[in-house]
């Protein structure tokens, strides 16, 4: 039988001439959490890989009469925003639970990662019913070019509470600690038990105090972090319909991480009314939908829990969907193989979407199953093979032939978007420099000081162009969340370089 039209479009991508050569994964690997060391905030420890990096935000919460120091800031500004930095720490932890054990000795440094996030967001949610979401004044940052170690701009604590209600940022926050006390369970039992205490806690009142924090906090949030996709309302109706897929995924890690039924029974409850097959393709900090899809299934593969059924079968179609070849409208593939999707950085959808790609392919392989896409039947090692190659593109395998891993390979970019790694640090440049002039270094041609070291930026789009320059922020900024998923398939692909 003659292969179909899906499968000779597939193999024409996976043979692409833009693949060149191995790479050393392990040292991507390596490379990749560190860069999370670039991105903490507050007091830095001894063991801080990054010494360029320096003490910043010491008094963060204070004016809230709070402790807020800590945690990471999510990209190449001075806000530590809670939503992304939240679901960063869920990726995360998911990439330890699922392949950590092909981590190496990098697998102590992952841990640290996660702890950075968590250690944060247990002080962000220390208060019962209320959840601090944000530190900094987005536009008062964003209107200043200075590091950290500098900063003087307004760091305004923002809150949801049960009158201003958030339950896609405090359902990503339960997700977080739920999926962080898996990765500490036998590591530390007593901080697991916290963290998941503390993950019960925080998505009851996730739960009970129904609505968007882009509502209760828009002139805050919006347009930087708003949740487009989470949380909608039927103006038609009396009764508000949500659609708030952080909920679901809240409480599927909490299932997972405590076994208990009443989340089990929550989700079967809410399959359809959170609508948990919309949107199936998208994965991200805001749209949990694909990601709710794959992780429910691994139990019913797994032959434990047929009534999810249903999230096997939009885990099927969220696979089909994105398959070069038979993919959505909604997904492309560039001329060089790279995977495309709208809306801000792209490689935050690469590496989120390739991540499921091969989750779900270990799943699969486990059970013995196979996914039908049409006439395509995709094998896991068929998964593996998309997700590896995107991988490659990152690494260097595109028509550029550069990495878009910042310490990478012979060429990567040299001017990202990112405020500490652009202007001289403390240490080559001990007096303070301001808010503006700081800007000078933005506008400069020459390459940043400060080499932010497995920052994996916002990337090409569908021509494989790229702009080496910082004013190009959506191409050259690094995020946490681009990172986080990455960090698991690197973790695979480090023991598993062959395409099998």
């Amino acid at each position: 039988m003659a292969p179909s039209l899906s499968l000779v479009l597939l193999i024409v991508l996976l043979s692409s001439p833009a693949i060149y050569a191995g790479h050393d994964y392990r040292d991507a690997l390596r490379k990749s959490i560190m860069f999370f060391e670039g991105q903490r905030s507050g007091k830095l420890p001894p063991d801080q890989r990054l010494r360029w990096r320096r003490d910043s935000a010491l008094r963060d919460g204070s004016s809230a009469g709070v402790d807020l120091s800590g945690g990471y800031y999510d990209a190449g500004d001075n806000v530590k925003f809670g939503f992304p930095m939240a679901f960063t720490t869920t990726m995360l932890s998911w990439s330890i639970i699922d392949f950590g054990r092909t981590m190496g000795p990098e697998l102590k440094n992952a841990v640290k990662a996660v702890k950075w996030g968590t250690d944060y967001l247990l002080k962000a949610t220390a208060i019962p019913g209320v959840v601090f979401v944000q530190v900094g004044d987005a536009y008062s940052d964003h209107n200043c070019w200075e590091r950290p170690e500098d900063m003087d701009t307004l760091r305004t604590v923002y809150k949801i509470d049960r009158a201003h209600p958030g339950s896609d940022v405090a359902g990503e926050t339960a997700a977080a600690l739920a999926a962080s006390s898996i990765v500490f369970r036998r590591r530390d039992p007593a901080y697991s038990r916290r963290l998941l205490d503390r993950a019960t806690r925080v998505f009851a009142f996730a739960n009970r105090y129904r609505g968007a924090y882009s509502n209760s906090l828009y002139h805050a949030v919006c347009p930087f972090y708003c949740d487009f996709n989470g949380y909608q309302v039927r103006k038609k109706q009396l009764n508000r319909q949500s659609n708030l897929d952080e909920l679901l995924w809240g409480a599927a890690w909490l299932h997972k991480a405590s076994r208990k039924r009443a989340y089990r029974e929550f989700i079967v409850k809410n399959e359809v009314i959170l609508r948990a097959g919309d949107t199936i393709n998208e994965f991200g900090w805001d749209n949990k939908h694909a990601g709710i899809n794959v992780l429910i299934s691994k139990e019913v593969l797994m032959g434990k829990a047929e009534y999810f059924e249903s999230f096997k079968q939009n885990a099927d179609g969220f696979i089909c969907s994105i398959l070069p070849g038979v993919s959505h409208p909604q997904v492309q593939y560039s001329r060089g193989g790279l995977l495309v999707k709208t809306g801000g950085s792209n490689m935050q959808h690469v590496t989120s979407l390739s991540f499921l790609l091969l989750a779900y392919s270990n799943y699969l392989s486990h059970a013995k199953k196979v996914v039908p896409c049409g006439e395509l039947t995709a094998s896991p090692s068929l998964l593996r093979q998309v997700a590896k190659r995107q991988v490659d593109y990152i690494l260097g395998d595109n028509p550029l032939g550069m990495s878009y891993m910042v310490g990478y390979g012979r060429r990567f970019p040299r001017r990202i978007h990112h405020r500490g790694s652009s202007v001289p640090s403390v240490s080559a440049h001990p007096a303070r420099i301001g808010c503006k002039e700081g800007s000078r270094y933005f506008l400069s041609p020459n390459p940043n000081p400060n080499l932010l070291v497995g920052a994996v930026v916002g990337g090409p789009n569908v021509t494989d162009a790229f702009p080496d320059s910082r004013p190009y922020f959506v191409q050259s900024e690094p995020t946490t969340y681009i990172n986080a998923p990455l960090v698991g398939l690197l973790g695979y692909f480090s023991t598993h370089s062959s395409w099998r």
